[in-house]
């Protein structure tokens, strides 16, 4: 009887056990255990042959592929690292989020002491005024919306979950992984998401706990906590091992990318794969995992398939604990393959730096010594100039001052007198509001220029934040017309009236009671208002322009903390000079902006960006994809920087974007080639017809002037009308072209257009292996359009392939990025090349006469005269808005008589095309070897000639 009850004690005991595991368990057939409890029961004492041991399955990650330029020079390696992990060894119930989120905060804590990054790549992310923002959008948006809630696909959200804003998902998180606090905590009652936690540290819980959840369902699967730690923390972690269950350091490898601000647009970076990736990617290779390093943009994305290597994997045992006993059936894993581009490093380089050299010679010429810039009908945008108390406040706007930095323990004598300042007049600005909003309740448009600004700003935030409600907004009522077109209510009264008519989402404001009466909605409203600006970089950065402006805060005190925070550093003699006193803040900024110690992304400035693709006429090969500014892939790679990620995302020169393939503007008069191919190919001119420009078209009814106005060009033939730009000649060909019998239809001269610029490929997309938009061509008014204005809009690598048909007289190509791809062992596996898209069969009398044209363009320009290289090209300008500069467009390629390369060049707010022409002669003189590689590389800010101000 004894044996039964001990056998039936046995076998529950054993069944339990396994059930409880839920993992394999080594002699798994019970016999081990059986025997090891009836040693229990009768006494004996051989505990160490029967120690447990739990099996896993561990995989082992493939080194990433390495990526290099056309001549073998490294662009993107990898080399070995410690991550930071968590594995949920936490037992199921009510006390596990707690005991997680302790775990989970002692390690932060750990991690950010010894100057580690907590990884917190997911997409949504604070943004520069302390708000939770997504960093997609669209279906994007959406498909991470039905991750979060569990979804399958964007068609089964619900409609509150699909209309969440990013604080709601927040809190949502937040509840389900019990990362906050109970209002009241005695009686375990109203719990608040996030209460008691900073929303940065909040931020990463909710990301590491998603992580986890997200891995759950898989298992052995360790969440990364933060990558790349040094060896500090590696040691500290250890050391408290015995308080963070689940915690562990595990070697790993971080992707390495050289000089990366130069081909961050081209490679893109890496990332955790989300579980929308996962599942696209798994369709392809079952082999992808939930905790995997993948592309999320630029080659590291498109060539994600060659770039990934083969997992390896091995049997671990380890004991209750998670201390590894032993291994077995050790996998090695493959390496990725290697990936060669078709750019030429150098060539990158020296454009990248050209442009930026460049553009700070633009800026320094147009800086004035003045405070404000009126700008007049009159006004020619060549004309627009630069107040240097813009560029005193673009310091603090764009971030070059850390305004942080001001108001803590360690900052500078200079750097606490215009804080102090600050707070003088942060406190005088809210009094002032709080008297707008509690009784003078003053007319939008009898306000100050000041309080029109702040109270713009802070009832945008209201929309963005969904306090007001904007599907709720009634866009017809008279008391919104009142307030935004009428402008004669105060934003006090528009509130209450919001209130009244129930656009206010009372969901989002902190009320005792939802049966609240419509004033203390309103109060409620108001310090909801003062609350979400009270650590708003953005409001704040207003404060310091109104203190600038009434000079209080001086140009001398922005140059003195410029120095206290080390943004710039003076060499000995004009730093003695600088402290002597003689030497103004005028002068003091164009010296620093001259020397690029603060560069003109920096300063966010027109112009600011410009792009640059230069091509292999040949062949179709892409040699340079240049967009400024580039940003630090390396901090996007292992484990995104919050803090670098949000400053990248507000900063005004838009560093994220490629502005070599995302940017679209008018082409200008750089489209006058389609615009010629088609007016011969269809009959309507031919080489020796001649138009007479009279400075003024007016055949369609719309008048229209020629850009030389109120001068004229008299009669050109097709060269002529390329060569001097002529916009009446190009009017008369789009007028032409739109001709039915005696009849104009501009819509059949717009399909003419459309026919051409097909041919040369402005109708889609290049073919690079990269993120591009798709052009569009122009549906509006055929004569307009054949000067590049209409719709037309396409990108500089669009413009590209363009002008490479051009050069090499009708071969139109799908452009590439990609050379070859090779093993590890740099074997070749695959040659890569752009392909024929189509030809453009010419006459080859129309072809010598558009490249004559563009000859003459240049031979026009003195500032190519000193050029040893024959160039042809094609100057182009593009207004997008009437009160800034121009965007400056240019062309070309060399040399003329026998081409290899062609080269579009965009720079936006530009002022003058002769600028981008001016910057493209120095590329080409690069490139040529007619320039000092030494100059490029540590050069300053490149003087322009201002010539050709008029010039099309």
């Amino acid at each position: 009887m004894f044996n039964k009850i001990k056998e039936v004690f046995i076998n529950f005991i054993t069944s339990r056990l396994v059930m409880i595991s839920g993992i394999m368990i080594l002699a798994a057939s019970g016999l081990v255990y059986r025997l090891f409890f009836l040693q229990i029961i009768k006494g004996e004492t051989y505990l160490d042959s029967f120690q447990l041991k739990i099996m896993k399955e561990k995989s082992i990650p493939a080194a990433r592929g390495n990526i290099y330029d056309r001549n073998g020079k490294l662009l993107a390696y990898n080399e070995l690292s410690n991550s930071v992990t968590i594995e949920d060894v936490y037992e199921s119930g009510s006390g596990k989020n707690a005991a997680v989120n302790e775990t989970l905060n002692k390690v932060i804590d750990i991690v950010e002491k010894d100057g580690d990054i907590v990884d917190t790549d997911f997409n949504i992310q604070l943004s520069s005024s302390n708000n939770f923002e997504f960093t997609v959008e669209g279906n994007s948006l959406l498909r991470f919306l039905a991750d979060v809630y569990g979804r399958t696909s964007i068609n089964d959200l619900k409609y509150e979950e699909r209309s969440k804003n990013a604080q709601e998902v927040i809190d949502d998180l937040c509840t389900k992984f019990g990362i906050g606090d109970y209002s009241d905590p005695e009686n375990k009652k109203s719990f608040v998401p996030g209460m008691g936690y900073e929303k940065n540290r909040l931020l990463q819980l909710v990301v590491i706990r998603y992580k986890m959840y997200s891995n759950s369902y898989q298992k052995y699967i360790n969440t990364v906590i933060a990558t790349s730690v040094n060896d500090k923390t590696v040691a500290d972690i250890m050391e408290n091992s015995n308080i963070l269950d689940g915690i562990s350091i595990e070697e790993d490898t971080a992707r390495v990318y050289v000089d990366s601000e130069y081909f961050s647009q081209i490679l893109g970076y890496t990332g955790k794969i989300s579980e929308s990736e996962l599942a696209e990617l798994q369709a392809e290779n079952p082999n992808y995992r939930s905790n995997d390093t993948v592309g999320k943009s630029g080659i590291e994305q498109s060539m994600e398939s060659v770039l990934q290597g083969t997992k390896g994997s091995e049997t671990v045992f380890v004991d209750n604990t998670g201390k590894v006993l032993e291994t077995s059936s050790y996998i090695d894993s493959k390496a990725g393959n290697d990936v060669y581009l078709t750019i030429d490093k150098d060539l990158q380089e020296a454009c990248y730096n050209i442009i930026e050299q460049s553009l700070a010679g633009i800026l320094v010429s147009k800086i004035q010594n003045t405070k404000f810039f009126l700008y007049g009908e009159n006004i020619k945008k060549s004309d627009i100039q630069i107040p240097v108390y813009d560029v005193y406040f673009a310091c603090f706007d764009n971030h070059i001052i850390n305004m942080d930095h001001m108001a803590s323990e360690d900052a500078g004598r200079m750097e606490k007198t215009v804080y102090d300042k600050y707070v003088v007049k942060r406190q005088q600005v809210s009094e002032g509001l709080n008297a707008e909003f509690t009784s003078n309740n003053t007319p939008y448009n009898l306000l100050s220029s000041e309080y029109k600004v702040y109270m713009s700003y802070i009832v945008q935030k209201l929309y963005n934040n969904g306090v007001i409600d904007t599907d709720k907004v009634d866009k017809e009522d008279k008391t919104y017309i009142a307030w935004t077109t009428d402008e004669t209510i105060s934003l006090s009264d528009y509130i209450r009236y919001c209130i009244s008519a129930n656009w206010i989402d009372v969901t989002l404001l902190d009320l005792e009671s939802q049966y609240v009466d419509s004033g203390e909605i309103y109060n409620t409203i108001i310090n909801y208002i003062f609350k979400d600006i009270e650590d708003d970089d953005e409001f704040n950065k207003k404060i310091y322009k109104y203190l600038l402006a009434d000079d209080i805060v001086t140009g001398d005190e922005v140059c003195n903390i410029l120095l206290e925070q080390g943004v710039v550093e003076l060499p000995e003699e004009e730093l003695s000079t600088w402290l002597s006193g003689t030497e103004s803040p005028y002068t003091f900024m164009l010296n620093r902006i001259s020397s690029l110690d603060i560069t003109p992304a920096q300063l966010a400035l027109d112009p600011c960006s410009g792009s640059m693709v230069v091509t292999d006429v040949n062949n179709g090969d892409v040699l340079a994809l240049v967009s400024y500014p580039g940003y630090d892939n390396n901090k996007m790679a292992n484990g995104v920087d919050a803090e670098y990620y949000a400053k990248l995302r507000s900063d005004q020169s838009s560093p994220l974007i490629n502005y070599a393939t995302m940017q679209r503007t008018a082409p200008g008069s750089t489209f006058k080639m389609v615009s010629a191919t088609a007016g011969l190919m269809e009959g309507v001119i031919d080489t020796s017809s001649t138009i007479t420009c009279t400075g003024v078209f007016d055949k369609t009814g719309i008048l229209a002037h020629c850009w030389i106005y109120p001068r004229s060009h008299g009669s050109l033939d097709v060269v002529g009308g390329i060569r001097n730009s002529c916009n009446n000649f190009f009017y008369e060909v789009g007028y032409r072209l739109g001709l039915v019998g005696d009849s104009f239809k501009s819509d059949t001269g717009l399909q003419k257009l459309a026919k051409y610029a097909d041919m040369y490929g402005l109708s889609e997309k290049t073919g690079i292996e990269i993120s591009e938009y798709e052009p569009i061509v122009s549906d509006l008014d055929s004569t307009r359009s054949a000067i590049g204005q209409g719709t037309n809009s396409f990108t500089t690598v669009g413009l590209a392939r363009y002008v490479t048909t051009v050069a090499n007289s009708g071969t139109c190509y799908n452009l590439t990025l990609v050379k070859k791809t090779s093993d590890s062992d740099g074997n070749l596996l695959q040659e890569y090349g752009a392909t024929v898209r189509n030809h453009i069969d010419m006459d080859s009398s129309y072809w010598n006469a558009i490249h004559q044209g563009m000859r003459g363009v240049v031979e026009d320009k003195p500032y190519f005269n000193d050029l040893a290289v024959n160039v042809a090209g094609k100057t182009g300008t593009a207004e997008e808005s009437k009160k800034r500069a121009n965007h400056a467009l240019f062309v070309c390629y060399a040399p003329y008589e026998a081409p290899k390369i062609a080269i579009a060049t965009r720079i936006a707010y530009g002022y003058t095309s002769s600028y981008a022409a001016q910057i493209t002669k120095e590329a080409i003189a690069y490139y040529f070897g007619l320039k000092d590689p030494d100059e490029v590389q540590n050069g300053t800010a490149q003087q322009l000639e201002g010539g050709d101000t008029n010039a099309d």
